[in-house]
Parts: C-alpha cells; structure tokens; sequence
C-alpha cells in the first residue's frame, strides 16, 4: 500500500554550508514528486537525508505512520535507483535483480516468483540470463528500476537516473518510469535538473535553490503562475520586464513599462497600486496573428535573427522603448511559424493575451 513522506523543518549543514535549510514537504501516498533546481541546490541531500544515507542535523522524516529520521537505510522501507546503474557486471539481470532478496534472505521459490514479477513490470523478462555489458544504456536502467522494486519498497527514491542516457532513450524511459511506478502503487520521489523531465511526467514538483523551497505545485501550475522571478526563469525560458502597477481591480492589473501600458489577468496577491513589479513573458505565448478588436498588450517589433526548427521559429523581437533606456529584447516562439527573418529584419505586430502575463513580487 502507497504511504505518504512527511518531511518537517529538516536541515543539513556540511562544515559552513547549509545544504538543507528547514525544509517542510508532504508527498501524498502514490505520488510521483519531483525535487527540482540547479546543481548545489539541496535537492540530492534532502533526498540522501529521506533515504538514511545522511542523518539530519535537525527535523524530522516519517515514511507513513513511522519516524525513520535515526534509522540506517536498510531498515526504512526504501528503495534507490541510482545515477549510475550500479550493476554487478559478473552476475546475469536476473542475479542482479535477485540481490537484495538474497540479502534479506528471502526463501529461493519467493524469489525466483518475485523476480519474475519485477522483470515482467519493467519488460525485461527475455533479457533475464543476459549480462550488463549486452544490454543498452536504457536497459540497465530497467534492471537498476527492477532490483529496486524486487523488495517491494513503501517509498521509491530516484537520483537523476536518467543523466547518463541519451537525448532520445531519456523521452522513452520518462514514461516508463511514470508507468511503472503507477502500475506498483509507489510513493516515489524523483531528482533532476532536467525541467522537462519534471514538467512531462511529475504529479507535483518543488523548485529548490540554497537549500530552500521556492515552490511547489503541479507542473502547470508552476510553469504559468511562478512564485518569484528564479523560479520563472529555471522553469521554461521567459521574459522579464519591470512594470510599476497602475491600476488594480476587476480581478485585472493595468502595469506601466517601459515599452508601453500592459495588462494581467494574473495579478499576484500582494500587488497594490504604485508598487514595482516584474513581468513574466512565456516566448510561446508572443502571438504573431490578429488581436482581437479592442485587445490590450498589442505592440509593434522587429522580428530578426529567426531559427527555423520546422514546426517552430524562435524569434528575437525588438521593441522600442518609450521612455529611454534602451529597446526591449524578447524571445518569440511562433508555432506554425509565417514569418522567417533569418537574414533581415522584419516589422511585425504582436500581442500577449492578460492571462499569459504573469505578475512577480520577488
């Protein structure tokens, strides 16, 4: 039966670096979480600290009804998927995936049944008597998920087991993961840098930075509506500009700035009249068609220096500010695309709807 992970101001210092600053986090029974942010963030600490590899230096970890923050990793109830896929090269995938059973001297019938059920999950079952070296990079993989499931863990914990596959077998095993973790009922919790990664395949992801939360939520939710400027910029690309707030009401904010009056359908609760804000801009959601009659956030650019990607052009747009400082640089991602500046300049008319104009505080 899935359980929840309960993590409650837990914190983690290495000499004077704090590596896990008081970080509060619930993943539900049978959710696949995401720990999510660049290098040094935190995030493969709090998630050595989940599995007893560290112990906390304050706080505490409970793996459903039980407080496992003092106990060594064997007796937690876990199971760990590597970077590297740690594979005995000398031993066949079934020997492999039959260790810990071994280790934790299960009779040899129950093993060999629930090795069985393990490749079958994982679609390994005719690669059983194979060694690691004949398999694909993608198929080790299968077996590092396999060994890990064997034991039946509460809670499945993955280190960025996808960074050392390449760019096409990371697509495929993203929804392998998801299925197999499904398909078993598991509490997981997954880490990687890779934002793509977290958005395709995670039922709700957390930002780190410094050690600390920034945000967490399901993938739409922290893609359109950032809680701060980091996070807006590590998840997706996007467009800042400083705006000083108007007008509000309606459920709407009238933003002065630089290039001209813009309006959001996404105010942030703190926004008050007069104060300074940042604006976030989605490239994708730059239209290049007609506004609507009477539309805001219509503008005039430039359009140069297009890649062409087939389905998509990315674009740089130039649009010129109204009060001095300089023009505004902007990435425009233009599906379907009918304009291809690649080698001159182009004037084009562009407009940004108020719901894809997110709002910043911080």
């Amino acid at each position: 039966m899935a359980v929840s992970v309960d993590i409650d101001k837990v914190s983690k210092r290495f000499g004077e670096a704090r590596a896990v600053d008081g970080v509060s986090l619930r993943i539900e029974p049978g959710e696949l979480f995401f720990l999510l942010g660049p290098s040094g963030c935190g995030k493969t600490t709090l998630l050595r600290c989940v599995a007893g590899f560290y112990t906390p230096d304050g706080g505490t970890i409970r793996i459903g009804e039980r407080d496992v923050t003092q106990l060594p990793p064997h007796v937690r109830d876990t199971g760990m998927v590597f970077q590297s896929y740690a594979l005995w090269p000398h031993l066949t995938v079934s020997q492999n995936v039959a260790f810990g059973l071994e280790m934790r001297h299960v009779a040899r019938g129950e093993v060999d049944r629930r090795v069985a059920e393990a490749l079958e999950l994982v679609r390994m079952t005719d690669r059983a008597k194979h060694k690691p070296n004949q398999l694909s990079g993608g198929q080790q993989q299968r077996v590092a998920l396999a060994r890990a499931l064997v034991i039946r863990p509460q809670c499945l914990l993955l280190d960025e087991p996808l960074s050392n596959l390449d760019a096409k077998l990371r697509l495929e095993m993203r929804a392998e993961i998801r299925r197999i973790c499904k398909e078993a009922g598991l509490t997981a919790i997954y880490v990687t840098h890779d934002q793509k990664e977290a958005l395709s395949i995670a039922d709700r992801l957390a930002v780190m930075h410094e050690g600390r939360l920034l945000q967490v939520g399901a993938p739409r939710e922290v893609y359109l509506r950032p809680a701060n400027r980091f996070v807006a910029n590590f998840i997706g690309e996007t467009n800042f500009l400083p705006a000083e707030v108007a007008e509000v009401g309606g459920g709407r904010v009238r933003m002065r700035t630089a290039i001209g009056i813009l309006e959001s359908a996404m105010p942030a609760a703190a926004v008050t009249q007069g104060s300074r804000v940042t604006l976030s801009i989605r490239p994708e959601v730059i239209r290049f068609d007609v506004p609507p009659a009477g539309a805001p956030n219509v503008l005039t650019g430039t359009v140069h220096d297009t890649v062409y990607l087939g389905e998509v052009a990315q674009h740089h747009v130039r649009i010129e500010s109204r009060e001095g400082g300089g023009d505004m640089q902007w990435k425009a991602f233009d599906l379907n695309p009918r304009i291809l500046a690649r080698d001159r300049v182009e004037t084009a008319r562009i407009w940004i709807a108020p719901e894809d104009v997110a709002v910043l505080t911080e």
